[in-house]
This record gives structure tokens, sequence and C-alpha cells, in this order.
């Protein structure tokens, strides 16, 4: 295995009235700040009150960026970047789900450059620094809260790129699972989805890592198969939306990563999906990955779907390997489709064969995908033909 470094210090508040502690927290990156949010969603359950006295008894200077959209566009990246810009904001705080953060952290980093937003994604340029981030979350699934990685749509150009940058890591983060009460059950099948996700893509890597660590992430993934269900029928399980919020921080704050270095699959290829048709993230992925993983299988790497299986889905040890391999891809399959109840192919959510080769060729850039299976655009086809 590859040396490595983990870093990631961010301050997390986690429980019940976690929010209570933005007020102490938030004044020591400054006085003025830009308050980021979606379609209003936080208004309803008044949280936008909770955050704005706390905002307030803290001393500090409001100023609101609201409307930031669900695959976030670059378009509200540059207004926030303005914003900041025009009143000499020193720090940012996002309330709401994956998207919401996202674009706050490109916010803070477009504020600190003289050069337009989506040269951060267009040409790669440099990210030196950002404003310092705080986060409120009201969702599990992205993990965004915890890592400095952050996924930005360009609508004119039908592109959807994520990017990760050190200086976009949040300062502090503040995870209440209540907070989590009201999402959707479509909304919390397609997070779970999308945490199921991020650990399988770390998971099935062509290189051994370190024995604890694929321990670690088969019981993530047991959590989110356990508590998923019961998220979905009790709402306002506290120990089940509790269970998901940490369990989606650690599925992608790094600390799984380990020494693996090989690129992602699905998540390049679902991002091709919703640049052009805008769909869910997470749904987008429950379609794609089972059909990645079939397509990928082999006598090869055989080996790790049946470590899958065993461990993952207690599938009988004493059965054939590739039969243990197939039964792990049908119940994770099973899990996606019928346990989470997320439409399961291309066809149901209107997703047409005529852009699969120019999504194919954009996800792998027109080379490869070299992930835990090297992927060239003929082959991203075909899993999304496996997919119709």
């Amino acid at each position: 295995m590859n040396n490595f470094i983990y870093n990631v210090p961010t301050k997390i508040y986690f429980g019940t009235d976690a929010v209570n502690n933005l007020g102490d927290e938030i004044k020591n990156y400054g006085k003025k700040v830009l308050l980021c949010y979606g379609g209003g969603s936080i208004k309803k359950m008044g949280l936008y009150d909770t955050v704005l006295s706390q905002l307030e008894n803290a001393g500090m200077a409001v100023f609101e960026l609201s409307g930031i959209e669900p695959n976030p566009r670059v378009d509200s990246v540059r207004e926030g970047a303005r914003l900041c810009k025009e009143h000499n904001i020193d720090v940012l705080l996002a309330v709401g789900g994956g998207s919401t953060l996202d674009a706050t952290k490109w916010i803070a980093a477009a504020a600190c450059v003289d050069h337009d937003a989506w040269d951060f994604f267009s040409a790669w340029a440099p990210v030196e620094k950002a404003l310092p981030v705080l986060t409120v979350l009201t969702l599990s699934a992205t993990g965004s809260e915890m890592n400095c990685g952050g996924v930005i749509s360009n609508m004119d150009t039908k592109d959807k790129i994520g990017r990760l940058a050190k200086p976009l890591l949040p300062k502090a983060s503040f995870l209440d699972p209540t907070l989590t009460y009201s999402v959707s059950k479509y909304q919390t099948a397609c997070g779970c989805a999308d945490i199921m996700s991020h650990i399988l893509e770390v998971y099935f890597a062509p290189q051994q890592d370190l024995y604890m660590l694929d321990c670690f992430m088969e019981g993530l993934m047991k959590t989110v198969i356990k508590y998923a269900p019961i998220a979905l029928e009790h709402p306002q399980d506290y120990d089940a939306r509790a269970n998901l919020m940490w369990t989606s921080s650690w599925a992608i704050n790094g600390f799984i990563t380990g020494s693996k270095q090989h690129e992602w699959s699905c998540h390049p290829m679902e991002h091709e999906l919703s640049a052009i048709y805008d769909i869910t993230h997470g749904l987008g992925l429950a379609i794609l990955t089972p059909r990645f993983l079939k397509y990928c299988l082999s006598e090869e790497n055989a080996h790790k779907y049946v470590q899958f299986g065993i461990n993952v889905f207690d599938i009988d040890k004493t059965l054939p390997k590739m039969e243990i391999a197939n039964k792990a891809i049908d119940m994770l399959s099973d899990f996606f489709f019928n346990t989470l109840g997320l439409d399961d192919t291309f066809t149901k959510v209107g997703i047409k064969q005529q852009d699969f080769k120019v999504m194919a060729q954009k996800a792998c850039e027109g080379d490869i995908i070299n992930g835990f299976v090297k992927l060239s655009a003929n082959d991203i086809e075909k899993i999304f033909y496996m997919c119709l």
C-alpha cells in the first residue's frame, strides 16, 4: 500500500440543537456573514429564524443569497462571489443540503479571485485561498459538511464537474439529525443511495489497502441498509436519522480512502446524466451502480464481490464464487429499487439513448476512467445501455 496523509480539521457539533452553538463559533471568523440557502424550506421548518437569531446575537451583519438550486449552478456561485466582494464578507454560512454547501464553498473561493468562477472547472484555475465556510446540514447525502469538495453545473455548456481543494474545507459544521425529520421519502432514499455510492466507489478499488478500512466501509454500508428503511417509514426516528447523518459524513471525508489512488467511476458517469437531464444525483447513482458492477465483474476481481456479498449482505459463503458475486449485485439492486423505492431504469426517468455517446465521451474526457476496471467511452456507453 502507499503512504498517505489524513487531515480533516472540521469541527463538528453533533446532536439535537447543535445549531445553538453557531453564534459563539461563527464570530471567531469576522463580523460580516453571507447566509446561503436554497428554495426556502429552511424558513418553513423554522430553521431560518433560529439561524438568524444566532447570527444577530453574535453581532454579525447578515447578507443573504437564496435560491441555490439542486445540482447548483455556476450562476449562483458568480452571484455569491459578487455579493462577497461588494460587502467585504468575512465568512460564509451554508444552511441546507449538499447543493447549498457545494455552491457556498465555491463562492468562498471565487470571492478571492478576479477571474470567472467557472475557470476553476474549465481551466482548472488554482484554488489558493477561500473565505471561511461554516455549514448547517439539513440532508444526509453528499458529506460536503466534512470534506473539501464541491460539484457545480454549467447549464450553458451542459457540464457538471466536481473538484477538491483544501481551502474549501468547512471550519465547522452543525449536524442536528432532527433537522432531517422533514426530508421527503424520495430525497431520503436518494441521499441513502448517494451515501452507498460514495463507499462503493472506494470499496471496489483495483489495489489492496488496510483490512480495517474494508471492515469500516462494510460497517458503514450495513448501517445504511439497516437504518434507511426505518427512516423511510418513521421519519422522526432519531437513531435512524442520526446514524444516516454521521455515516454520510464519514463516507466521503477522506478517511476510508486510505492509500487508494484510483479514479471514481459511477460519479463521473452520473454527472453527465444530471448535467443534461438535471435528475437527482442519488437517483442516477442508484440506476448506474448495479449495472457498473455487473459490467466489471470477472473471474479476476470476483473475490471483492464475494467479500462484499458475505460481509454486507450475509450471503452464504459456501456458495460458488460467481454465484455469490451475482447475488450481491442483485441484493444491492433490491435495496436501491425495492427497499428505497427508486426508479430502476433510464427509461423511467426520461434519459434517452441519443445522448449516450456524448455523455460517455465526456464522462471519461475522451480517454479512460482509470478506476476499479479501466473504462473507455465505449465501455461507458455499454453500461448506459444496460440501464435502459
